[in-house]
């Protein structure tokens, strides 16, 4: 059997304002280049035999296989205009299930999730995680996401044996025909400013629509999991409705970003049923899995909605042990072509 994997890394990742103004770690490029490396070849011995990266200015996936030789296996670049921005990762994981892609690795935080989802809606996904707001990504090794990735592809296991749906938040805006999304969290921020990078101001907090509220987590996840938990497994969301912390009946001490808890005021935190409306009223910016992307003028209304119908994620353990109770990975001596053991860095090149 052979397969196609793609693999998507954010370069930016693990790099933003966060490591200046609270206690996040750092994810480098010399890090994200060995894990592509390691997920490449997992892939391989699980039957992958093509790859298709995302092109993005530091050549990461370039770099990471520039020195192997692996026979019958082929790696490119996808083939979409860059403009150094999230929309790479939107254009080319749109490309990459035009091209046959059977499964996805994105590295980065819960934004580089979206962004591929925004491009490929039920894309066949592994989400490693190299960012900051990481409740959706795991941290995985790198080996086993690529041998799950490339067990997919080739067709040693099927998506629906191991993989389950991931709820997202849906989000249309009055007068748009655009629907956009957030796989985590929605937030509704009494702000004009979009591109800010800042730490949202606890006393701006209006409306979060959350798809999973998990009091283990970091970022507005955990706010409304401090109060009213829910999983990735369970139905609907929850919805949590702010009050300026001044003017607050209730305060919750959450960590809204790595090691900085911030006082936030609550009116009221509820469960939301899978498919009920949340309607706000602008003016507000709306941001989606931590990241501000849009304005509300004032006035005009915008419908957030918890629904089962995003990206399949592959569940890598069951993965594995599905192939293993296959015998996928046990070969009659001679049937299979020798590979060298061991670390290979031979003269090879990408792309």
């Amino acid at each position: 059997m052979t397969g196609t994997v793609g693999i998507v890394p954010n370069p930016v990742s693990g790099k933003d304002i966060r490591r200046l103004v609270a206690n996040a770690a750092s994810s480098t490029l010399a890090e994200k280049y060995t894990i592509v490396r390691r997920a490449v070849l997992g892939a391989v011995e699980a039957g992958a035999d093509r790859f298709l990266f995302l092109r993005e200015p530091h050549g990461l996936c370039a770099r990471a296989v520039e020195t192997l030789t692996l026979d019958g296996v082929t790696f490119e670049h996808v083939a979409v205009e860059t403009r150094n921005d999230e929309t790479d990762t939107t254009r080319t994981v749109a490309a990459m299930r035009e091209a046959g892609v059977g499964a996805v690795i994105v590295l980065g935080g819960d934004g580089t999730s979206r962004a591929a989802t925004l491009g490929w809606r039920d894309v066949p996904l592994i989400a490693m995680s190299t960012g900051t707001n990481n409740v959706f990504p795991r941290f995985v090794e790198a080996t086993v996401a690529g041998e799950a990735a490339g067990l997919v592809a080739a067709g040693h296991v099927t998506l629906d044996e191991v993989a389950a749906v991931a709820k997202l938040v849906e989000v249309v805006v009055e007068g748009d025909d655009r629907v956009d999304l957030a796989l985590i969290d929605a937030l509704v921020l009494d702000e004009r400013l979009v591109g800010d990078r800042s730490l949202f101001d606890p006393a701006k907090l209006r409306v979060a629509v959350l798809t999973r509220a998990e009091p283990a987590s970091v970022g507005i996840s955990s706010i409304g999991g401090l109060v009213h938990p829910c999983g990735a497994a369970d139905p609907g969301g929850v919805v949590v409705r702010f009050a300026p912390p001044a003017a607050a009946r209730r305060h919750l001490r959450a960590p809204l970003a790595p090691g900085w808890y911030a006082t936030v005021g609550l009116d009221d935190v509820a469960a939301l049923p899978e498919g009920e409306p949340v309607e706000v009223v602008g003016p507000a910016v709306l941001a989606f899995d931590g990241e501000r992307q849009r304005f509300l003028e004032a006035g005009r209304r915008a419908v957030l909605r918890v629904r089962r119908a995003g990206p399949r994620v592959i569940d890598t353990t069951r993965a594995l042990t599905l192939a293993a109770e296959r015998g996928v990975f046990v070969h009659a001596a001679g049937s299979v072509a020798f590979r060298p053991d061991g670390p290979r860095h031979l003269p090879g090149g990408c792309c």
